[in-house]
């Protein structure tokens, strides 16, 4: 029998904002989306030299070297990218994750979420957490932002409720785009239809990623957008009732 490996772009042994306490961050490559203000640029395309095949006992057996930091609350997160991209793979690390005892969570996007797709039961399974990104509540600006419509992102959210799947909520806040009263209202009275969210995180918009753009002779599609002020954030963190 063939031994599945994923693509992976890289690790990152010691994380603290993805996921419960510490985590071992896995970043698949691929993704769907094409997000304007991405900082992981050099994941979109699946072939990447960069890029290496790797079975879940290595990126786990790397991961645990790491398990005397990760306290009781600490595992591997894995994100991208996005990790649903490579399905078979990606339930195949979990699967091996949870007989070694270890928290898992998963970043998402939700951009890949099929309600008939025959392994989705089965990836939540073995998923003690998901990382929702809800980029924008608004299918127009979603479209705009990213080259995609929201409509399925939004159906993922309201099945994981459907199935008490635990959530948090990450929502980029992005000045002259996200960063909008209206939008966050909306978005806000979307998660009151859920019930399993169960922590909601402003991320204030940023341009570290930008190098990758550049490496890449890609012209920076938010160039001139600065960071949210703090008066900004905190006043999306009001109105989305982030307690965190």
């Amino acid at each position: 029998m063939t031994e599945i490996k994923g693509l992976i772009h890289s690790t990152e042994s010691f994380a603290s904002a993805d996921g419960p306490g510490v985590r071992f961050l896995i970043f698949f490559q691929g993704c769907p989306l094409r997000c304007a203000f991405c900082h992981n640029r050099d994941t979109w395309a699946l072939k990447n030299p960069k890029a290496s095949l790797r079975s879940a006992g290595e990126l786990l057996d790397e991961a645990q070297k790491y398990q005397d930091y990760w306290g009781d609350k600490g595992g591997i997160t894995i994100s991208g990218g996005e990790p649903m991209l490579q399905m078979d793979f990606l339930v195949e690390l979990l699967r091996e994750a949870k007989k070694r005892g270890i928290h898992t969570t998963v970043d998402t996007s939700g951009a890949m979420f099929s309600p008939t797709h025959e392994l989705l039961d089965e990836m939540l399974s073995y998923t003690d957490l998901i990382m929702l990104d809800l980029k924008d509540i608004r299918d127009d600006a979603h479209r705009k932002l990213t080259g995609s419509t929201n409509a399925n992102i939004l159906e993922f959210a309201k099945y994981l409720s459907s199935v008490g799947q635990p959530v948090w909520i990450r929502h980029v806040l992005v000045p002259e785009g996200s960063d909008d009263d209206a939008q966050l209202a909306e978005l806000r009275a979307f998660l009151d239809t859920l019930d399993n969210v169960e922590r909601v995180d402003v991320l204030p918009y940023h341009t570290l990623g930008k190098y990758k753009w550049d490496e890449l002779g890609e012209p920076y599609p938010l160039e001139g957008i600065t960071s949210p002020t703090k008066e900004r954030v905190e006043n999306a963190q009001s109105i989305l009732n982030c307690s965190n």
